[in-house]
């Protein structure tokens, strides 16, 4: 595990004092900047394994010192921050008034002077990133398990060499939802049109999120003469 320190001490355990004796960063507030860290694992790793990585962090992250709502906040920032909407990240910043000496996620500050800090596999790729090779033929059909906000699940046939794009437009064909409306998640990340299925490593078990901002079209009801 990495990152997860508690109020007021810095990673080596002493004691981050300002002038005014408070131990905390008081009045120090930089904007979000757009920069993603660069980092090299110490074995070359795959999507899947970065992503096992972070659910982990995630998952443990609120059981130590820190409050569990700044804790989603920030994991919601760091989601926003790889898919590069920075905007959405600085307003989820500015929400839970999470404040950034550094104007990094790596190191955080809530309004009671908590301090959080996240390693930075869980805001970008290694360097040393190796692609998983699908178990199925290059462009082979799956079935793709789907739960719609609607609260309907539904499969859909795909191919491994689908974009999510292309896997959208497929869903719009099937149930009349426009591709533009749709917001796909996997593991509680965005997925960004130019993702292949295939670089996603979903399992057959594993259902992809569809937020929907409208409704699925309706089919006329016929009028009795």
């Amino acid at each position: 595990m990495g990152g997860c320190v508690g109020s007021h001490h810095d990673s080596s355990g002493s004691l981050n004092e300002n002038s005014d004796g408070t131990g905390v960063a008081l009045g120090r507030n930089q904007p979000l900047k757009r920069e993603r860290p660069k980092w090299k694992s110490d074995y070359p790793m795959t999507e899947g394994q970065l992503r096992s990585k972070r659910d982990e962090f995630w998952d443990t992250a609120p059981a130590f010192e820190g409050r569990k709502e700044i804790w989603d906040a920030l994991r919601a920032a760091a989601s926003a921050f790889e898919s590069n909407d920075h905007l959405l990240a600085q307003a989820i910043l500015d929400g839970a008034s999470i404040t950034l000496p550094h104007g990094a996620l790596t190191e955080c500050y809530d309004e009671l002077g908590n301090r959080y800090q996240l390693p930075v596999y869980c805001l970008s790729p290694p360097v040393n990133m190796i692609e998983e090779r699908s178990d199925e033929p290059d462009g082979g059909e799956c079935q793709l398990r789907l739960r719609l906000s609607t609260g309907r699940d539904l499969r859909l046939t795909v191919r491994s060499s689908d974009t999510v794009g292309m896997m959208k437009r497929r869903l719009q064909t099937q149930e009349g939802v426009a591709a533009a409306t749709q917001r796909w998640f996997f593991s509680g990340r965005p997925l960004t049109d130019r993702l292949r299925l295939d670089q996603l490593n979903i399992s057959r078990d594993y259902i992809v999120q569809v937020i929907l901002s409208q409704p699925p079209l309706q089919e006329p009801t016929p009028v009795e003469n």
